[in-house]
């Protein structure tokens, strides 16, 4: 009798559940906790999930198309049944260990929606959205089960249906590069474009189809901004996204393995998170920190060494001067077991005692906290270019590099040595050194190196964003930890808020930076446009700091010129975040304008808040930020290639106290390409009250400390 009853309870419970499907099936909606964005889960005809979003009432993604397709199983792009839904409210704060805000706020509604296909033995997924107040997270889920346990991706086929011919801010889609300079258009124009926007670089490979590269930041003709991207990229590839010109349908492309595979995953596994970060006002996308709340918090038991950094470097002089190079000798054909002390010198070696002792005394006396090396260790002979798997040991020293006496002499003074490991791309002999190399680091004093992906990447066939490479600047990291050593990776692929999980992991390039300035320049605009792409996905090494913008100056024969104004260059030590910053122009410049290398050397690293004070994606941008547990404030402001008038408040200021600005600001005559050197510095008195109209030069800007006055300065100088 009681298995009888048993029985009956158990169709009773499969009617119920049955039953319920269809409630199931309706569409499941969530807001924001503002309630000004509303996503939609839905499944249409044949089981295909789908997901629309909008933003007071207007259509940000309309109806698209969610699925993935694997090789070795059937799809999940259809067939689909809604078996559950869970919603949730998380309203909870964090603190980085370094950043823009001292506190970040995580607050979302979330909608978990379970997936079964009949047709396949009720195999099931759960797509996870999370609706912030400034955009949308979403990811697939593929728990552990009977009948889905490994499997290989032939591609991610995530929709995003845009609602019109945006205005787009874009770079090709590859699999190997994110150095292009942006192009501005619209959607249907990039078919027109593509060809001009893919400009030859070292290692690329450009995507067959119409893609371009995430973030992506769009801007629609009634006015809303949209940026898509992922947050917490880990053990699987990026993503691109290719175009439909016509439709301006987006989709995600994945960067394939050396097989033509697009990731393998093991369950319990998940996507990265899709990001669509959706604002009225621009200054709302620069403000977003919903990649960051994406990621999973660090679980380094102690953060403690993990420090911001301000830094100088043998670096700028290889790129303009003519005069230093990163190879000691003049062969081309050398190999690591060779004795090194026998290659005939070049003579124009830079990473030399002398000249490394000349850069820790610059660092010393300005207040600097380090020098970064490059070119200090064996094998640039020949390392480029030649797709060379053993071209770096990272411990062996050049002969006129004494690693043990340049650390006595920089610990004697207060500095440290930032190492330099340039793998050449090829991430196997790397991985081979990566101990050894971190001891000797530990063992002489560096506790940061900058890491380098120039070329094509080894094992051959990989990509530096596909899973195999993003999977091995994880571990970089995570080993760097082990040592407690940071890390500054460049060529590496682009950041996606994992600063927050591995904050070790400090600042990365990843994008057209300053070394392009001269190797053809930088669009003035090109920085009005980085906060809104590249940096959305965590802090960019860009090497600001360039005084001498006109490189015909080191009679090199060359026109060539770094398209700002001098005080632009101040500017980015604001506009452009990081933790981690360089001045990187020749310690003879700065000496050159004492008074403006000033700023470098008050400007903080490390943050308490961020105010974004107005902003247009590819035309300006002004920010003003406090300095971490101090009472001081600096303000930057960027313009493109033409001059403006800013309007910069200084409410954010405590009220009833009086503050001296430094204002650094364009001359009358100054622009990027004519008279980029002049500049005027003023002392005013400021309160929260104060206002300022000020004045950038084309490809201009200007910057500003703020500090609380003192009586006779109050007495003294003017009140703005």
């Amino acid at each position: 009798m009681k298995q009888k009853i048993e029985v009956y309870f158990l169709k009773l419970i499969l009617v119920l559940v049955i039953s319920a499907v269809p409630l199931l099936g309706q569409a499941q909606v969530v807001t924001s906790p503002n309630t000004n964005l509303t996503l939609q889960f839905e499944l249409k005809d044949n089981g295909i999930p789908t997901y629309q979003l909008s933003y007071k009432g207007k259509a940000v993604i309309k109806p698209s198309a969610l699925g993935l397709e694997i090789k070795n199983g059937p799809s999940f792009m259809d067939g689909f049944t809604v078996i559950n839904t869970e919603k949730a409210t998380v309203d909870s704060s964090w603190e980085p260990v370094m950043g823009e805000e001292k506190t970040i706020r995580n607050n979302y509604n979330e909608l978990v929606v379970t997936l079964s296909q009949v047709k396949n033995n009720n195999r099931y997924i759960r797509i996870r959205f999370r609706v912030f107040n400034d955009g949308l997270g979403f990811r697939y889920e593929f728990p552990k089960q009977n009948d889905l346990n490994y499997f290989v991706i032939k591609e991610e086929h995530t929709e995003f249906q845009l609602a019109g011919d945006h205005k787009i801010f874009w770079i090709p889609g590859d699999y190997d590069t994110n150095e292009y300079a942006y192009t501005t258009s619209k959607i249907s124009e990039i078919p027109s474009l593509m060809k001009q926007a893919t400009v030859f670089l070292n290692a690329q490979s450009p995507i067959k189809e119409l893609a371009v590269q995430t973030p992506s930041m769009m801007k629609t003709a009634d006015g809303l901004y949209i940026n898509i991207h992922e947050a917490a990229l880990i053990n699987y590839p990026a993503m691109s996204l290719n175009v439909d010109a016509t439709t301006f349908k987006m989709s995600s492309h994945l960067t394939p393995d050396a097989v033509g595979n697009n990731g393998y995953l093991q369950t319990d596994a998940q996507t990265p998170w899709r990001t669509i970060v959706v604002s009225d006002k621009a200054t709302d996308i620069l403000a977003s920190k919903l990649i960051l709340n994406l990621n999973e918090p660090t679980k380094y038991k102690d953060v403690s060494w993990i420090k911001p950094m301000k830094f100088i470097g043998v670096w700028w002089e290889y790129f303009v001067a003519g005069k230093s190079t990163w190879a000691y000798g003049k062969e081309n054909n050398v190999k690591l077991d060779q004795d090194f002390s026998k290659l005939t010198p070049n003579g124009k070696h830079g990473a030399t005692n002398e000249r490394v002792k000349e850069y820790i005394d610059f660092a010393a006396k300005n207040g600097f906290d380090a020098v970064l090396v490059e070119g200090w260790n064996v094998g640039w002979e020949d390392w480029i270019g030649n797709w060379k798997e053993e071209v770096f040991d990272f411990v062996t020293p050049y002969p006129d590099f004494d690693v043990k006496a340049l650390h006595t002499y920089a610990t004697s003074k207060g500095v440290k040595i930032i190492m330099h490991h340039e793998t050449s791309g090829s991430a196997t002999n790397y991985e081979r050194r990566l101990d050894q190399a971190f001891q000797f680091m530990k063992d002489n004093g560096y506790n940061a190196v900058k890491t380098g992906y120039v070329g094509q990447i080894i094992p051959r066939g990989e990509h530096h964003d596909g899973q195999w490479m993003v999977n091995h600047y994880i571990h970089v990291a995570e080993r760097a930890a082990d040592y407690k050593i940071m890390v500054d990776s460049h060529e590496a692929v682009r950041p996606t808020g994992l600063n927050r999980t591995y904050p070790n992991w400090i600042a990365q390039e990843s994008a057209r930076g300053t070394e392009f300035e001269a190797m053809g320049g930088l669009n003035p605009d090109h920085t009005t446009i980085l906060p809104f792409t590249r940096l959305m996905g965590g802090p960019m090494d860009f090497t600001p700091g360039i005084f001498q913008t006109d490189l015909s100056y080191y009679n090199t024969g060359g026109k060539q010129r770094v398209n700002t104004t001098l005080v632009k260059q101040l500017a980015y030590y604001v506009t452009m975040y990081s933790p981690l910053q360089m001045a990187a122009d020749i310690p003879d410049n700065y000496n050159r304008f004492p008074d403006a290398f000033q700023f470098i050397k008050d400007v903080a690293v490390d943050w308490d808040a961020s105010y974004i004070l107005e902003a247009e994606p590819g035309d300006y941008i002004t920010i003003a930020r406090k300095a971490k547990a101090k009472n001081e404030w600096f303000v930057g402001g960027i313009t493109d290639e033409n001059s403006r008038i800013a309007i910069v408040p200084f409410d954010y200021l405590p009220k009833s106290k009086k503050y001296v600005a430094i204002i650094y600001s364009d001359a009358k005559e100054a622009s990027w390409n004519v008279n980029p050197q002049k500049y005027t510095i003023q002392k005013v008195v400021v309160t929260s009250k104060s206002n300022l109209k000020q004045y950038l030069a084309p490809g201009g800007g200007f910057a500003i400390s703020i500090k609380e006055a003192t009586t006779s300065e109050i007495k003294e100088l003017k009140k703005l």
